[in-house]
């Protein structure tokens, strides 16, 4: 286990390259870059502010390679901006330059909050960190258990009603049950019982720790039942499913034919075999609680998180900030692969890391 896990800690490194690069790669060809921007908010103050202290007399000539839009302003101008950017290497030295500083977990400064891209993921963490782990808690915690018991019901009363219930959560996207939520019980047309925005109250920092804890559960609770909502359908069907597959196959007529009672076929040999399905989608589920599912979610409570983080970085072509949250989901993604390998062997011993290879 030891060697495995040394093995695939080094393969790691690959995959973060390949996905470091490929997004690096598709920055570069991203119209609308910074400088860009730069000019084109320059050229819609008319000639004003920073426009006039840096304008020619004469537009320039247009030039090769020159930014549509720069006619107009000083080419030594345009310079400082592709300086100030870091425009002003070639393509791989820039990348290079990138390699090496992740390497050392610096993900360089923002554009425009002038910040490092670290501080800023680290004021942000929490609220991702709260959503994803108490989501991806629930989810797990009821969708298991409800997979496994419309499994052993399959075709009854049950199976049919929290069919229902499970399609109702696969169709309906997590940020509608957010707006029904926050319409029903944060000051909508009907309740006002919980905050309709923020991770905690403006007074946080004058409260004891207990009424910390009840203040901060206070504000989770309608993000995290919204997210969970919109989740937990696909976590069933998959559980369901894997199980009655399980249960058809000759091994589990063998146990029942030599005297093993329901249960112990189901906890005994069922249940390690079918889980390795669902553990296996443990990695892609946990990174999705922290972004794609976040986002909207995020933005309705005015959750400032990471979701919304990059989301924002990606419509303000602030590249740092994009990249190194590109990097940080990557990180966590391969982290918790390997952690997914180890929870195999927690559910089924009898799976043996030795001799895989890569």
């Amino acid at each position: 286990m030891a060697a495995y896990i040394a093995k695939r800690i080094l393969l790691m490194f690959p995959t973060l390259l390949g996905v470091v690069t490929a997004a690096f790669v598709i920055v570069q060809f991203v119209p609308g870059g910074p400088v860009e921007r730069a000019i084109a908010q320059m050229q819609g103050h008319g000639g004003q502010g920073a426009t006039a202290q840096f304008s020619t007399a004469e537009a320039a000539p247009p030039q090769e390679g020159a930014y549509r839009g720069a006619q107009g302003i000083d080419p030594e101008f345009i310079k400082e901006l592709k300086a100030l950017y870091g425009f002003d290497k070639p393509a791989h030295e820039r990348y290079l330059k990138m390699l090496w500083d992740y390497a050392r977990f610096d993900l360089g400064r923002s554009y425009y909050r002038d910040v490092p891209v670290t501080q800023l993921v680290l004021e942000k963490m929490p609220v991702s960190i709260s959503l994803g782990l108490w989501t991806t808690l629930l989810v797990y915690l009821i969708g298991v258990p409800l997979g496994i018991a419309k499994a052993v019901r399959a075709g009854t009363a049950f199976d049919f009603w929290t069919s229902l219930a499970v399609f109702l959560g696969h169709a309906i996207p997590a940020f509608l049950f957010a707006i029904v939520l926050m319409v029903l019980f944060a000051g909508g047309r009907y309740f006002d019982l919980f905050p309709l925005r923020g991770l905690v109250s403006n007074t946080w920092s004058d409260m004891s720790a207990l009424q910390r804890v009840f203040d901060y559960l206070w504000h989770i609770t309608l993000p995290v039942i919204s997210l969970t909502l919109g989740a937990f359908a696909s976590l069933t069907i998959l559980t369901r499913n894997a199980f009655l597959d399980e249960m058809s196959k000759p091994y589990v007529l063998t146990a029942r034919a030599k005297g093993a009672g329901r249960a112990r076929v189901l906890w005994g040999h069922v249940f390690r075999n079918a889980m390795l399905v669902v553990i296996a989608g443990f990695p892609a589920a946990f990174v999705a609680s922290f972004f794609t599912g976040s986002l909207l979610v995020e933005y309705i409570f005015s959750l400032d998180g990471l979701g919304l983080l990059g989301y924002e970085a990606a419509v303000g072509r602030d590249f740092p900030v994009v990249l190194g949250v590109v990097y940080l989901y990557a990180l966590l993604g391969v982290g918790m692969k390997l952690v997914t390998d180890l929870a195999y062997v927690a559910v089924d011993p009898r799976i043996h890391f030795g001799g895989a290879e890569g």
